[in-house]
């Protein structure tokens, strides 16, 4: 039976474990210059409706260290781009490629996509969840922290794909999460009631100083998502009470990290002096998505 990566939760805590740890291995193999190739002959399509640095990179390269192979898709270049149904290519591109990673517009698109295809689907980003991300950021705060059971995480500004992702992956990482988003932007009722069914321990407040409070981890994310450029000038003016500064980091514990998946508008959601300090570990978190997705790519492939 195919597996398909779609959300955090398609994975359980166990598996999530011997992912991260298979990941840390992969890490110091590269370090080191071993490179197996594991999934040589392997093929990953990746259809990108949207732009991307991290998530292209990552997966290009992850599958070309891993012995495979990594094809760039534009839908604009695709028949998909001219109408033909997602099913219809899910069931095309099943006879041509050994698994599919797709950066979606509609969560409902990576479905009907993991839905029609008789190879894996990944899910590289969605309007609802961005799991990919959360298990580069869960990896990190295991090598920074050496835990993640019992971590406080305060999560400042936009209740995202990824803020949701962060939630649902609290059941699986013991982590506490405390958000802070403007009311008109806190994360779905429904994601939060159903992490609080399963056991997660997930607050959502208003106020960024009461989430930052004790935090081990201050996270953060772009105000400003693609497709809402032109709602530039609202939101920076909502959401600038927000910004991890300085003052903020100093509500957290001593040694809390700073985190940011990136791209970042610098001394918007985030300040230059907050970004490139002794406590941000922004750069080893865009890196642990190579890992974590070699190793994902090995769970699916290998």
């Amino acid at each position: 039976m195919k597996k398909d990566f779609l959300s955090i939760l398609d994975i359980s805590r166990e598996e999530l474990a011997n992912l991260i740890a298979h990941a840390r291995k992969l890490k110091e193999e590269r370090r080191v210059g071993i490179h197996t190739p594991v999934l040589a002959h392997k093929t990953l399509g990746m259809i990108f409706e949207k732009s991307s640095t991290r998530t292209r990179i990552s997966f290009e390269t992850g599958m070309f260290e891993l012995g495979g192979h990594a094809l760039f898709l534009n839908p604009k270049d695709m028949q998909l781009g001219r109408g033909e149904a997602i099913r219809d290519t899910a069931r095309v591109m099943s006879r041509f490629v050994s698994a599919i990673m797709i950066r979606a517009n509609r969560h409902d698109e990576v479905i009907e996509l993991a839905t029609h295809s008789d190879i894996p689907v990944i899910n590289g980003l969605s309007d609802r969840e961005h799991p990919c991300q959360i298990l580069a950021d869960i990896m990190t705060i295991d090598e920074r922290l050496f835990r993640t059971e019992g971590i406080r995480v305060a999560w400042i500004g936009d209740g995202n794909n990824v803020c949701t992702s962060l939630i649902l992956s609290t059941i699986l990482t013991g982590m506490e999460v405390v958000v802070a988003s403007p009311p008109e932007f806190a994360p779905g009722k429904e994601i939060v009631d159903k992490a609080l069914k399963m056991g997660a321990r997930v607050r959502v407040v208003a106020d960024p100083m009461d989430a930052a409070t004790d935090a081990d981890v201050i996270m953060t994310d772009t105000w400003i998502s693609m497709g809402q450029e032109e709602e530039v000038d609202r939101r920076r003016k909502i959401f600038m009470p927000y910004q991890v500064n300085t003052g903020l980091m100093s509500m957290a514990k001593p040694g809390a990290i700073a985190m940011h998946c990136l791209p970042a508008h610098r001394n918007w959601e985030i300040t230059d002096e907050v970004i490139d300090s002794k406590a941000s570990v922004v750069w080893d978190q865009a890196e642990n998505r190579l890992h974590v997705q070699k190793a994902l790519l090995v769970r699916l492939l290998g």
